[in-house]
């Protein structure tokens, strides 16, 4: 498994809304320029469709787990991406947000070295965007 994760000043509830709403994704991954049938206004398990990338890519997914408030997960491909959420450790303001790749480990070779460094780059700008609403 590869895990990406950031700190973020933002609760863990709007950290959340960024990651499960669809309608919220271009808002830290401007390459997501919508999605359908994955659920409304947030990610529903069981949930078939696609997400759109720079406007045109369909990329078929399916919504495989979900943990309300916390985690959901969907296969593309082989791959399974884990969206996760917590409150920061110990008595520390705001939230971890974190993407797990989980592929076969041939596969995930090859993710860390392509998909990778443009996760980490994500869930950076995802901490970012989710703690502009922080007190």
């Amino acid at each position: 498994m590869l895990t990406y994760e950031a700190r973020s000043r933002a609760p863990v509830e709007e950290a959340w809304s960024l990651i499960a709403r669809p309608a919220r994704w271009h808002e830290w991954a401007p390459h997501v320029r919508g999605a359908w049938s994955l659920g409304s206004p947030e990610v529903r398990r069981g949930a078939r469709g696609a997400a759109r990338l720079l406007g045109a890519i369909p990329v078929p997914a399916r919504v495989v787990d979900k943990r309300p408030g916390r985690s959901w997960t969907w296969r593309v491909g082989p791959v399974d991406i884990v969206h996760r959420v917590a409150p920061a450790p110990g008595r520390a303001r705001g939230s971890v947000v974190a993407v797990d790749l989980v592929a076969p480990r041939a596969l995930e070779l090859v993710l860390a070295a392509s998909y990778g460094p443009a996760v980490a780059l994500l869930v950076r700008n995802l901490a970012r965007v989710a703690g502009r609403s922080a007190p």
